[in-house]
């Protein structure tokens, strides 16, 4: 009954999110005391789950979502995020655009979301393609697929972090895993969108008359000022994990140590993000400003991410860890079950970030029988989970919208291009996860 109560929970919660439209805090909370309740909890027990699953999710990752935010805000506002993308396109080159585009939707993924990078970056993609006279196929499915490979995959985005938290992975490990791997995906997204999505004829439109601003106070910061707010933070965490060891901590090892905590990296991050603007305002860290739009933003990813612990913890509390694990044990899925978990709550109900919060929170407790319950295993898994939360990208999901209705697409062509392209750096990404596996034994 209890696997019964598990594979029903999860189809109300898709048929909530759905078909219904019901807020996805509401379908997590309001299924997590449904399941506790059929799984036979005591209410005190499943009280006591609820608050412990919301606080201790959002004690461990609350703050680190925070502040990736107001980072990515100060980067988009301030032209940060410009800056990045232009300096990008000059190394890489003018004539290789859907290389340039898809590098360049992966940088500026990391820190602002898909949804905002691709609007950013929009505009470049077509005045390329208008200049170079060929479809703007391939330089929207490469930005497209770009910004979805390091949403889904590369810390700091809030959906990896939310799955690291929910899991206790190591989040400098998560990051080493998944830098490689998403390279890899990021390498199949381009040499899909260059060989295949650029045949596709697809106009760019006409060129829109462009007015830039001389005034010193709007002028976008310089490269390394842009960067810095997100390498920083990044080195700073990967170094602790590559440094910190359980033997003693003294001197310089436990600077890196302090430094190297995600919610101290991300701080100094958001310091960094500070010098962005030429003239730093009191309105722009106002309620009303950038930083509060930001934390606005913010609100429901966390409400998100608090419901998922919930759901994790109850099932964890439910007893459903070992009759669940013992089931899934015999058919020795290992690293393809976050995955295809994954996979399955995206395709159904659209959201990234909703599907490796979901996935992760079901995962919880079946992390020992799986072989999972390392800390190369955690880290894997989340990568595993955010491979699976790409896959697969078609109209129950606001950013396929966005790409086909930016650049011009009608919705079978959306399909064809960027779900399948979706699909194939999901599965480029599982695999690079399970050859990770097989080599780190």
């Amino acid at each position: 009954m209890e696997l019964l109560y598990l594979l029903l929970a999860v189809v109300v919660i898709i048929v909530l999110t759905t078909k219904l439209r019901l807020h996805p805090f509401l379908a997590l909370l309001g299924v997590s005391l449904c399941y506790g309740i059929l799984s036979g909890m005591e209410p005190r027990a499943l009280i006591l789950a609820v608050n412990e699953g919301f606080g201790g999710t959002l004690g461990k990752i609350g703050l680190i979502i925070v502040l990736g935010v107001i980072i990515g805000a100060f980067l988009e506002h301030s032209g940060g995020a410009r800056t990045l993308a232009s300096t990008v396109l000059r190394w890489i080159g003018s004539r290789r655009i859907p290389l340039a585009m898809g590098v360049l939707g992966y940088v500026v993924s990391i820190p602002v979301f898909c949804d905002s990078g691709f609007m950013l970056l929009d505009p470049l993609a077509k005045s390329l393609s208008r200049k170079a006279g060929i479809s703007l196929a391939g330089a929207a499915i490469a930005l497209g697929l770009g910004l979805m490979v390091s949403h889904t995959l590369v810390p700091p985005t809030p959906g990896p972090i939310a799955a690291a938290g929910i899991l206790g992975a190591d989040l400098g490990l998560v990051i080493l895993y998944a830098f490689p791997i998403s390279l890899l995906a990021l390498i199949a997204g381009v040499l899909f969108a260059s060989r295949y999505a650029q045949r596709t004829p697809l106009d760019a439109g006409k060129e829109a008359a462009e007015v830039p601003s001389s005034h010193p106070a709007h002028r976008p910061p310089g490269f390394l000022k842009s960067v810095l707010p997100i390498v920083v933070p990044i080195l700073l965490i990967v170094l602790k994990s590559a440094l910190v060891r359980d033997t003693e901590i003294t001197g310089i090892i436990a600077l890196v140590d302090f430094l190297g905590e995600p919610v101290i990296a991300l701080l100094i991050g958001m310091m960094l993000s500070l010098l962005l603007p030429a003239r730093l305002s009191s309105e722009m860290l106002s309620s009303g400003g950038w930083v509060g739009k930001a934390i606005m933003s913010a609100a429901s990813i966390l409400l998100i991410t608090g419901a998922g612990g919930i759901f994790g913890t109850v099932l964890q509390r439910s007893g459903i860890a070992e009759t669940l694990g013992q089931s899934l044990a015999q058919y020795e899925l290992g690293i393809w079950l976050p995955f295809l978990l994954a996979a399955a709550l995206k395709t159904a109900q659209g959201s990234s970030t909703v599907a490796l919060i979901t996935a992760a929170s079901i995962l919880l407790p079946l992390m020992p029988a799986l072989g999972l319950d390392t800390d190369t295993g955690k880290a894997l898994a989340v990568v595993a989970l955010g491979a699976g939360s790409s896959v697969f990208s078609h109209a129950n999901d606001s950013f396929f919208w966005v790409v086909t209705q930016m650049s011009g697409m009608d919705v079978k062509t959306g399909y064809r291009l960027f779900g399948s392209g979706t699909m194939l750096i999901g599965l480029t990404a599982a695999t690079g996860v399970w050859l990770c596996s097989l080599l780190l034994g």
